[in-house]
């Protein structure tokens, strides 16, 4: 791989940013940015819309030829290694041949074990420059949910909370609208659109009925209808007029209950949404289980938004890969006020749950911190 020039970084830098577009619609396949270079300026360029549509190179191509620009002996910038199977659509690696395009330069390598440098060496063969590694650190961050699922097979999982600074979601009555502003909650919406399915518990549906739905702000255009929602609800109490079981999106929540939930109300349920019955661990639904049924059916990315219960069974569970989480400026105190992580917490120091990859914001009035949760010492 040889140096990358100041130039390459520029080309792939705007192929990144080409990606970032495809935000919340390719899933389940990855944000992928193209750029056709020719003299030192741009011919064509591109970005994968929605799974099922043309990958970002055949993209920037048809630009180029709108443009009435021959990608002959231009070089072709891309965030992800070309793919070089048959899928819904053709290869890339055949379509970058067939144009004469003399130079790829990419940004990461397909996360895919099975494919991982096969579309480099196929373009090699073909007397085409191949280069990889530019901007190498930041490409695999834009689609960390689907190179999680492409390998692992089960979602990528985000824990998101807003909370006060002494770490309560709610008073003890369950109040909680509204903790954080209307900045944090726009960014909230923001997450939930790059999500393919948002989980809670039924305790969270009993208490504030959410609609669990991507509300449009300033920061989200896109249809509500594409997230998943699912309850997780041993004992089907899910009441038959909440919203996530009775309004427009009711074919998209499935409610997962035990072994052991009443029968009739199984049935009431499936009538208006779909339901899975999961085995219970420690008299909870077994979260593993649940993740690998998602993953099974294409969901890369699953944001859980709790309530304390079910975000402490993920992050202490070790089911989480990223934290989310909204500081209010406000302090709510109290024994019985609602944690943001509750279960029974870390036994000893020894255990405690450690964060990496921290970065914090300012979101209106509150603070908002991202984090990887590190995988636990087995």
């Amino acid at each position: 791989m040889k140096r990358a020039t100041g130039n390459d970084e520029s080309f792939m830098r705007r192929a990144l940013a080409l990606a970032r577009r495809g935000y919340g619609t390719t899933s389940p396949n990855p944000m992928v940015g193209a750029v056709l270079v020719k003299g030192g300026r741009i011919i064509g360029q591109g970005w994968h819309h929605c799974a099922g549509e043309p990958h970002a190179e055949i993209e920037a191509l048809r630009d180029a030829e709108r443009r009435r620009n021959s990608p002959k002996e231009a070089t072709l910038y891309v965030t992800l290694e070309p793919c070089c199977t048959h899928g819904r659509t053709p290869p890339c690696t055949a379509a970058i041949k067939a144009a004469g395009i003399k130079r790829v330069v990419v940004a990461a390598k397909d996360p895919n074990p099975k494919h991982a440098g096969r579309g480099f060496r196929i373009l090699r063969r073909a007397g085409i420059e191949v280069e990889h590694g530019v901007l190498a650190e930041e490409a695999p961050k834009l689609n960390e949910a689907f190179n999680h699922w492409i390998v692992q097979r089960t979602p990528f999982v985000t824990v998101k909370a807003a909370m006060t600074l002494d770490g309560k979601i709610a008073t003890a009555s369950g109040e909680s609208k509204w903790i954080t502003g209307e900045e944090a909650r726009a960014e909230g919406m923001r997450l939930r659109a790059g999500a393919d399915a948002i989980l809670v518990g039924v305790n969270t549906v009993l208490a504030d009925d959410p609609s669990l739905t991507v509300r449009e702000t300033p920061k989200t255009k896109i249809q509500t209808s594409r997230l998943r929602r699912i309850v997780l609800d041993s004992q089907a109490r899910t009441p038959l007029k909440a919203k996530v079981v009775s309004d427009e999106f009711a074919a998209l929540t499935t409610i997962v209950v035990g072994k052991g939930a009443p029968a009739r109300r199984i049935a009431a349920l499936a009538k208006r949404a779909q339901v899975w019955t999961a085995p219970l661990r420690g008299g909870r639904i077994d979260l593993r289980w649940v993740l690998k049924r998602l993953g099974g059916e294409k969901v890369t990315s699953l944001l859980v938004e709790g309530g304390g219960e079910v975000n402490a069974s993920s992050l202490l569970g070790g089911f989480a890969q990223r934290v989310a989480f909204f500081y209010a400026p406000k302090i709510l105190g109290g024994r019985d006020s609602r944690k943001a992580v509750a279960g029974e917490g870390a036994r000893s120091l020894n255990e405690i749950l450690n964060l990496c990859d921290v970065e914090w914001r300012r979101v209106g009035e509150d603070l908002m911190m991202t984090a990887r949760v590190e995988a636990r010492k087995t």
